[in-house]
């Protein structure tokens, strides 16, 4: 028996179809991956892929400047993998931000005022210039009254209740005077000189002495105070005295502004004085002496210059009262009163 070692046609072909599968699984494939080589810690398993994003160098770049639209490739050294990066962002060098700085360059200084008001144009800035200040020395002259005054006994007098003081805000000399003078001839009145002394923002302490003037002997007086302003603002002033042979004095004055316009001010003032012996030669009484209240209606023109109306109340008690009879004085007296309040 003889074999044909001819293979058939279908073995060939048969053949052929199986290297051709072959071949094609092989190109499907996809290439080999050597896990042992792939570096695990640089990869941010949680962070969503960038969309076409490139390589950056987070080292170098300056957090002041405007980032580019192009995305460039990142670090992820030094990145943190908790947030999501956005595809147009600039790269952030954490290690060398500082959080403490400002967003922007400050300004220039002095170009804005402190809350101190320190720099050189921080004053300026707010139209206070640096000779306002405490320590510049300055002067005022004001006069709440300066006019006449009509009783009704149909007497005239002279008011005035003026000031001087020169310094700075913390300490002063003051000068003050107050009083009349009848058309008669009778007259009283105080002179007085004061070292002021501000211990807070709205009060003063004031030290120094007084002169009785007028009708009668003159007294001198060594004089201890204080001045300000209480709530409401509601003036105060409220003044000490001791002179010689054991007199003692004390003077309490007080008023209040009442805006009724912008111009028209009111203000009601009242007075007293007590004493603590008596002094008959100038017809003072013991106790509670006399107290008086005015109202002033006045028209500010400017703030320098207030025309004004008014009346006043005035009245003795105890052992002045009677020294007042005793002259053939009245004991209460009541005066219409027309001035001028001034200050420069």
């Amino acid at each position: 028996m003889t074999l044909s070692m001819k293979p058939s046609r279908r073995w060939l072909n048969l053949c052929a179809v199986v290297v051709a599968l072959a071949a094609t699984g092989a190109q499907a494939q996809p290439p080999a991956v050597d896990h042992g080589a792939m570096d695990h810690s640089s990869m941010d398993h949680g962070a969503t892929p960038s969309p076409e994003p490139a390589a950056m160098d987070h080292s170098s770049t300056d957090h002041g400047a405007t980032p580019s639209p192009e995305p460039a490739a990142m670090d992820h050294s030094s990145t943190d993998h908790g947030a999501t990066p956005s595809p147009d962002s600039a790269a952030v060098d954490h290690a060398s931000m500082n959080h403490d700085a400002p967003a922007s360059n400050p300004p220039p200084v002095g170009s804005l005022p402190s809350s101190d008001g320190a720099g050189e144009r921080g004053y300026d800035s707010y139209g206070i210039h640096p000779h306002m200040m405490d320590n510049a020395p300055a002067w005022q002259v004001l006069f709440d009254k300066f006019g006449v005054s009509r009783n009704r006994d149909g007497q005239n007098a002279l008011d005035w209740d003026g000031r001087f003081w020169f310094g700075t805000a913390t300490d002063r000399l003051v000068v003050k005077s107050e009083g009349e003078r009848e058309s008669g001839g009778g007259s009283d009145g105080k002179v007085e000189a004061f070292w002021s002394h501000a211990v807070s923002p709205f009060w003063d302490l004031q030290l120094g002495a007084r002169r009785d003037i007028g009708t009668g002997p003159k007294r001198n007086w060594a004089a201890f105070g204080i001045e300000g302003v209480l709530p409401y603002n509601v003036e105060l002033e409220t003044t000490a005295y001791v002179g010689a042979s054991g007199r003692t004095a004390l003077a309490l004055k007080a008023e209040y502004d009442l805006l009724l316009t912008q111009r028209l001010i009111f203000t009601p003032e009242l007075e007293a004085s007590l004493y603590g012996k008596s002094d008959a030669e100038r017809g003072i009484g013991s106790g509670l002496s006399t107290g008086s209240l005015s109202l002033r209606l006045r028209y500010e023109v400017t703030r320098e210059f207030a025309p004004y109306i008014g009346v006043s109340f005035e009245r003795k008690f105890g052992q002045t009262a009677r020294y007042a009879s005793d002259a053939g004085a009245s004991r209460s007296q009541t005066a219409v009163m027309a001035g001028v309040r001034f200050w420069f």
